[in-house]
C-alpha cells in the first residue's frame, strides 16, 4: 500500500467507524420488532408489542380533538439515559379522524420529517424543565411516524422517546390532548 492509498484509508476510518457506531446503537434500541409504526388491529383481533398487552392499568388517558384520544401504557427509564412511553391513539368518533399535523410540533427540521408525535414533550416540575422527543442523527423525531388516519374505532400502537428526566413523575403533554402525570418506572 503506497502512502497515497493508506491517507485515503486515514481520512475514511473515522467516518467507517462512526457507521458502525450508529448501526449498533440504532439496533440496541430496536426491539426487534418492525410493529412499532403499524396501526394494530381493532379490538379483539390482532396482536401488540408483548409489553403493552402485561399492562394492567394505563398510566394516564388523555382526550383530544376530533375524537381522537391517548391512552398512555407504559413509561420505562433506560440506562442509556432515555425514557420511553409507549401507549395507544384511539379514534373514538364514528367516522375517519384525520391525525392532527400539530402533533408534530412546530419545530421546522421536525416539520419537514412528515406525519409524527415529534411535538410531545415531558415537564420535570420539581425540577422546571421541559424534555422534547429526541431525534435521530437525521433530524427525525424518535417517535411514532406515519400516522395520517384512523378509521372510527381504529387504534394504532405509539412510543416517544425522551431524555431522562431526574424526577419520577412528570407531566405529558401532547398539542391538542389534555396534559396528564405520568410515573415513570425504573
Amino acid at each position: 500500500m503506497n502512502s497515497r492509498n493508506t491517507t485515503a484509508f486515514a481520512r475514511r476510518l473515522p467516518a467507517l467507524a462512526i457507521c458502525v457506531s450508529l448501526g449498533l446503537g440504532v439496533s440496541a434500541c430496536s426491539d426487534g420488532s418492525r410493529d412499532q409504526d403499524r396501526p394494530a388491529a381493532k379490538a379483539g383481533g390482532g396482536s401488540a408489542p408483548h409489553e403493552q398487552l402485561q399492562t394492567d392499568k394505563p398510566l394516564a388517558e388523555l382526550q383530544g380533538q376530533g375524537g381522537l384520544s391517548l391512552t398512555i401504557t407504559s413509561a420505562k427509564r433506560d440506562p442509556a439515559g432515555y425514557v420511553t412511553v409507549r401507549g395507544k391513539l384511539t379514534n373514538d368518533a364514528s367516522t375517519v379522524a384525520v391525525v392532527p399535523a400539530e402533533l408534530r410540533g412546530d419545530d421546522l427540521k421536525v416539520l419537514g420529517t412528515g406525519p409524527s408525535l415529534g411535538g410531545a414533550t415531558l415537564v420535570d416540575f420539581a425540577h422546571k424543565k421541559r424534555y422534547y422527543v429526541l431525534r435521530d442523527t437525521e433530524g427525525h423525531p424518535l417517535t411514532t411516524t406515519r400516522l395520517s388516519t384512523l378509521k372510527a374505532g381504529e387504534s394504532a400502537l405509539v412510543f416517544m422517546q425522551f431524555p431522562t428526566p431526574p424526577s419520577n413523575t412528570v407531566g405529558f403533554q401532547l398539542p391538542l390532548f389534555d396534559t396528564a402525570n405520568v410515573k415513570i418506572d425504573e
